[in-house]
């Protein structure tokens, strides 16, 4: 069984049912992101909500950065809540911070209030023993420059990794995992399938960020949790593994990194 490790299944109109896709294409495990206030007070909700029947599903708290001139105290609110009613680290609750970073693409938030957001969800994330979902896009030498005055967290995931072998070798000496999108079946990201094959095997992890970035051949139309199979597939031929082998592994991967309930 395959685990989806980033989605945004809450934030559609019909979740339930897309859930039901995804366990029927054997996936069963899926972490529902966090984007803002009402994004993770929602994915907490559907979480709880729409779990069993074959699908275990988290949450993950987070501002992300298009939205970082809101500030965080929502997000740290929230997890000081859920640690007080026992929802962080469960099934149905909270188990990262983020997805936070730095987005430079659409600068849609000032530079320094993004790089102020990430470090105090870092702080977030390292006072409640939450792993810490990043977004990066063209930010790379910021990102690391943040990691590196706020702490690297114990765990750190890179979600969506979309840079090449040296990004890829500066984000694993960190510790971090590299969780790889459909983005690895684009004709145009060579670098991105580089970084894919040369990720150790117990830091790799499987995404969708459904309903975004569909794989090749499900390009223009909506993504969905469903389609993780399409990406591990593609993983496991880059590497020379079996699909099977590579849900398996990825799937381990996901309960170390975001220390998921056996």
């Amino acid at each position: 069984m395959w685990t989806d490790s980033h989605c945004h299944v809450h934030d559609e109109e019909a979740p339930a049912e897309t859930v039901a896709r995804a366990v029927a294409a054997g996936v069963d495990r899926m972490i529902f992101i966090g984007t803002g206030e009402s994004s993770s007070a929602r994915a907490l909700d559907l979480a709880g909500e729409l779990g069993g029947a074959g699908a275990t599903l988290y949450a993950t708290l987070g501002q992300h950065p298009h939205d970082a001139s809101r500030g965080t105290t929502a997000i740290a609110a929230l997890a000081d809540e859920l640690a007080a009613s026992g929802r962080l680290g469960v099934i149905g609750g909270a188990v990262a911070i983020g997805e936070c970073g730095l987005d430079y693409h659409y600068d849609l938030s000032a530079r320094e209030a993004q790089r102020r957001a990430f470090a105090e969800q870092i702080a977030i994330a390292r006072a409640h023993d939450l792993a810490v979902v990043v977004h990066t896009r063209e930010a790379w030498d910021d990102t690391f420059g943040v990691l590196a005055e706020a702490g690297v967290p114990e765990r750190l995931v890179i979600h969506c990794f979309t840079g090449g072998p040296g990004e890829a070798r500066r984000c694993l000496e960190l510790g971090a995992y590299l969780s790889f999108s459909g983005i690895v079946t684009f004709k145009n990201a060579g670098e991105v399938r580089e970084a894919a094959v040369l990720c150790p095997a117990d830091r790799l992890l499987t995404e969708t960020d459904a309903p975004y970035l569909a794989p090749v051949p499900h390009r223009g139309r909506p993504n969905e949790p469903a389609f993780v199979t399409v990406v591990g597939e593609a993983l496991a031929a880059l590497r020379g593994a079996s699909p099977e082998a590579l849900a398996a592994t990825s799937a381990e991967n996901a309960t170390r990194a975001f220390a998921l309930p056996a």
